[in-house]
C-alpha cells in the first residue's frame, strides 16, 4: 500500500473545508486547507503537496484562476475542482489544464475518493 498523500484543500466556506479536511485525514490523507485562492498558492510554494482541491466559486481568485497559475509553476500537479454548479463550459475550460478533474457539489466522499485516485496513479 502506497503512503497516503497529501491534500491541500481550497474553499472559502471554512465549515465545509473543516468538515472535508477531517472526514480525509480519518481515511489517512495529510491535508492543509486555505480559504482563498492567494493563500493557496502561498502556502504551494513553501508546502509540497500530492492534489490540490479547489472550489471553483470563491472571492478574489476564483478556482479557475487560481489553477491558472498553479500551472504556470507546478504544471504536472494533480487538482480537483468542485463546483456547485458546473456545466459543460466549465468543465472543457478545465480539462484543457492538465491533470485536472471537475466534480459537482454536494459530493459524495466515495465520489472524491475515486477521483483523488484516478489523479495519482
Amino acid at each position: 500500500m502506497s503512503a497516503p498523500h497529501r491534500l491541500l484543500l481550497v474553499d472559502d466556506e471554512t465549515d465545509f473545508i473543516a468538515a472535508l479536511a477531517e472526514r480525509l485525514e480519518l481515511r489517512g490523507y495529510g491535508t492543509l486547507t486555505a480559504d482563498t485562492g492567494q493563500q493557496a498558492l502561498d502556502l504551494l510554494a513553501h508546502e509540497a503537496v500530492d492534489v490540490v482541491v479547489i472550489d471553483m466559486m470563491m472571492p478574489g481568485l476564483s478556482g479557475l484562476q487560481t489553477l491558472e497559475r498553479i500551472r504556470q509553476t507546478w504544471p504536472s500537479l494533480p487538482v480537483l475542482l468542485l463546483s456547485g454548479n458546473a456545466n459543460q463550459t466549465d468543465a472543457d475550460e478545465v480539462l484543457r489544464h492538465g491533470k485536472t478533474a471537475v466534480l459537482v457539489k454536494p459530493v459524495e466522499l466515495k465520489v472524491l475518493l475515486e477521483a483523488l485516485h484516478t489523479l495519482t496513479t
